[in-house]
């Protein structure tokens, strides 16, 4: 796919425009660096992780990739000292969300880093250009997980080239298949930002139920919801519609602590960690208990996943279909 290399692409050091979203605890240094390896770039995500924990999964990440890859923060959180390690480790990439980026430009340009920072809305990307980020990830309303504005990729993508260029803008949202990445690259995008494909990789952290439940869901399974806000409040995301989901919304979409089943203990990890109904946890790996009653975040590109592949694989057939298809972006 070398005749579809972007300035994006040059910036980050990748070879296709593929870049794995921060997909929370699913995240694996081997998904990572099963991504970076195959030309995209692998996306850890680092925010609620120590200091110490964040620096064993970027070192992890170095011994299976020579390759670039980044790492994810969310600034609702208290993420200094995660950042500070990663900086002094030498990360190179660092991507930012739901926050005032001004704070981390600075920070990451002193280490040498590049700024990335994901926006909702022309207004948010706007002023992460005058918070001088090095690239704007413009996240449509069709993404999955935490979801943070109201427009589509569609319309969303190109307001947002025109409001912020020359800085290189990257599109979430929608896309699982080379035909979302070419159409995304035909709206100005220089890459695409994907997230729920990469729930069903091998290197996943996924828990097989969850894996199951992205493989049949519909495009309007995926639900944007206020219900699944323990731990990060305030915050709409978007899941697949599943019991607690169902009895939420029966009971009228209750606030805490007046929801159905609001205390009920639905899983326990591998570390004997108690998860509750409502809390924004999702299944992974070694978990016991109700697990399909847990956030199953994804986005309404889940309707496109019909695979249980590696990273590599889903890479390369992405940007495979995407070059049959053109056009090939910015130059």
């Amino acid at each position: 796919m070398s005749g579809w290399v972007t300035p994006v692409c040059e910036r980050l050091g990748i070879e296709v425009p593929i870049v794995q979203a921060p997909i929370g605890s699913a995240v694996t240094p081997e998904l990572v660096a099963a991504v970076s390896n195959a030309g995209g770039l692998g996306m850890l995500a680092l925010t609620w992780v120590t200091p110490e924990e964040a620096l064993s999964q970027v070192r992890r990440v170095r011994a299976l990739t020579d390759r670039p890859f980044g790492v994810n923060l969310v600034l609702d959180f208290p993420i200094d000292d995660v950042l500070a390690a990663c900086l002094e480790e030498g990360v190179r990439i660092v991507s930012t969300f739901w926050g005032d980026p001004g704070a981390v430009s600075g920070r990451a340009h002193d280490a040498a880093a590049l700024h990335v920072h994901t926006v909702g809305s022309v207004r948010e990307a706007a002023h992460a250009a005058q918070a001088g980020v090095d690239v704007v990830v413009a996240q449509g309303w069709e993404a999955g997980g935490h979801v943070r504005g109201r427009v589509g990729t569609m319309a969303l993508i190109p307001a947002v080239v025109d409001a912020v260029g020359p800085i290189p803008v990257i599109a979430a949202g929608g896309i699982a298949d080379g035909r979302g990445l070419a159409a995304a690259l035909a709206l100005g995008a220089q890459a695409g930002w994907l997230g729920t494909r990469f729930l069903t990789a091998i290197e996943a952290a996924t828990h097989s139920v969850y894996r199951q439940a992205v493989l049949e869901a519909d495009p309007d399974e995926a639900v944007y919801t206020h219900c699944f806000d323990g731990g990060w409040p305030d915050a709409p995301h978007r899941a697949l519609r599943n019991s607690t989901m169902t009895a939420w919304e029966a009971a009228g979409c209750p606030a805490a602590p007046d929801r159905p089943g609001e205390a009920d203990p639905v899983a326990t990890d591998a570390r004997g960690r108690v998860h509750r109904r409502y809390d924004d946890m999702i299944p992974v790996a070694g978990m016991d208990g109700d697990l399909t009653a847990l956030a199953l975040y994804a986005g309404q590109s889940a309707g496109l996943v019909h695979g249980q592949t590696p990273a590599g694989e889903i890479v390369a057939n992405i940007a495979a279909q995407a070059t049959t298809l053109g056009p090939r972006g910015p130059r």
